[in-house]
């Protein structure tokens, strides 16, 4: 394994030997954690050559170590930091001789927002994840093939590119919302990001102002509204119902409160899966043209629908600007790729780029180039119909085993796509409880209070389907049974 050219503190003192300052500044390193037992040392040679003094210098100050018992030598490997070391003298600390970094910082900070952090799963554990696909059915091979083709073809593509995004990819998912979800733009309408949340903190930035407010659903996407907040907005819940947002709601909040932004899932609601009807779909777009509102639709999971024909986005229908889209392929490939986009007019997409160029200079050059040749040649469109036959599998297997094991405390409607159930649970269940429960069983689920504004308890799951396979939803749900206090 290849090391850095290692840098070593000396003050070359006139009275002290040589080697005993080599080795005083090593200890000092093992004192205060920047060297750790087991840690590697430098070779003689190469040490010598970064400290500029003789190898016999070097050599000396490790016999000197070894002796002192704070390094050993092992033949043909080198020499180590001793796991058994000194007894260490107390001694005040002071900051320049603290052990490690410091614990705090010297400066004020600001709060921390409230990340969306990965939920903790035991070891051996099944998580029905809520909004996570299989990366074990993703094109590894496919996308290898592809971004190696990219590096050793393409050689520009290691340099500085576009913040929008390559125009390679931009243009294949320009081409794919036309053909598949209605909307009339192209590539200069695309800018491409590093998932769907960052595409969301991207028009945050780029739409809001200190004390704008934007309406949210209630229940709805936690991640969503903290990248709001960041912004400085404010957020206000708007209801739900079998339709999916109630919009009168929104008329009646918009006389106390001028709402800068509405942002929705209206095609499988996060997290109640319901599909917004086709009156509050026009409707939301009337009300938002009236009091020039800006449309933030986020189209999450739009290719897996297994039931009739999947409804066209909000932005398929907007003629006057106002429908921001938010799309990604989180969910089509794995969320490591951080492959998402925005589709909206562009003088707003040139605001996201110019944002994005300021963190993140740009995106990846190379995986978006692969990912836009796989796209060109429908491999990934090929992907997504086989992931889609497993993930309708899953879903019928998960909806068999709960009326088989649970049918006496859940309910729920089977939602014609998605990659989880929104689920019911009877009056005689505490959810928050029996999750915890659950837990100590290996099965890990999310509860309504996750995706309630207020944080209360809801007497709510959402039970993801796509992240298991069908004899892991089976296992899973005898778990959760086995849990029912």
């Amino acid at each position: 394994m290849a090391r850095w050219r290692v840098s070593l503190a000396i003050e070359r003192r006139r009275g002290v030997p040589l080697f005993l300052q080599i080795a005083a500044a090593i200890t000092t390193d093992i004192r205060r954690g920047r060297l750790r037992p087991g840690d590697a040392l430098p070779g003689t040679r190469s040490l010598a050559s970064a400290l500029g003094v003789q190898r016999m210098t070097v050599v000396a100050a490790f016999d000197e170590l070894v002796s002192e018992g704070w390094i050993v030598n092992q033949p043909a490997r080198g020499a180590f930091v001793s796991s058994d070391l000194p007894e260490m003298k107390p001694r005040r600390l002071t900051p320049e001789s603290a052990p490690g970094m410091a614990a705090r910082a010297g400066f004020d900070l600001l709060p921390a927002p409230d990340p969306e952090l990965p939920i903790p799963v035991p070891r051996g554990g099944l998580l029905f994840a809520p909004s996570r696909p299989d990366v074990r059915l993703a094109p590894g091979k496919d996308l290898g093939r592809a971004v190696r083709r990219a590096m050793s073809t393409r050689p520009e593509l290691l340099s500085y590119g576009n913040p929008q995004g390559h125009l390679r990819l931009r243009r294949a998912i320009a081409e794919m919302l036309v053909l598949t979800r209605g909307l009339a733009v192209g590539p200069e309408n695309v800018c491409i990001t590093r998932g769907s949340q960052m595409a969301l903190a991207l028009i945050a930035r780029s739409m809001l102002s200190p004390g704008d407010v934007v309406a949210v659903e209630q229940l709805g996407y936690r991640s969503a509204w903290e990248a709001f907040r960041q912004a400085g907005a404010k957020v206000i819940g708007l209801p739900l119902d079998g339709d999916g947002l109630q919009v009168q709601s929104l008329e009646r909040t918009l006389r106390i409160h001028p709402i800068r932004a509405v942002y929705v899932t209206p095609h499988h609601q996060y997290p109640t899966t319901v599909t917004m009807s086709a009156g509050r779909r026009l409707k939301l777009l009337e009300v938002a043209k009236a009091n020039r509102i800006a449309i933030i639709e986020d189209d999450y999971d739009h290719e897996f629908h297994y039931d009739g024909r999947p409804v066209l986005p909000l932005a398929s229908a907007d003629r006057f600007g106002l429908v921001v889209y938010v799309g990604t392929f989180s969910k089509v490939l794995a969320p490591a790729l951080r492959i998402g986009y925005v589709a909206a007019p562009v003088p707003l997409i040139e605001r996201i780029a110019a944002h994005r160029s300021l963190f993140d200079t740009q995106g990846d050059q190379v995986l978006e180039y692969a990912v836009g040749e796989l796209l060109e040649e429908g491999e990934i469109q090929r992907h997504i119909r086989r992931v889609r036959r497993e993930y309708r599998l899953r879903r019928d297997t998960l909806v068999e085993a709960l009326h088989k094991h649970l049918g006496d405390h859940l309910s729920f409607d089977v939602p014609a796509g998605g990659i989880a159930l929104w689920v019911h649970a009877d009056e005689t269940l505490d959810v928050d409880e029996w999750a915890s429960s659950a837990m100590r069983q290996g099965v890990v689920v999310a509860t309504g209070r996750t995706y309630a504004l207020d944080g209360d308890s809801l007497p709510f799951l959402r039970l993801g389907f796509a992240s298991l396979n069908s004899r892991e939803l089976q296992d899973g749900v005898r778990r959760l049974a086995a849990c029912v206090p």
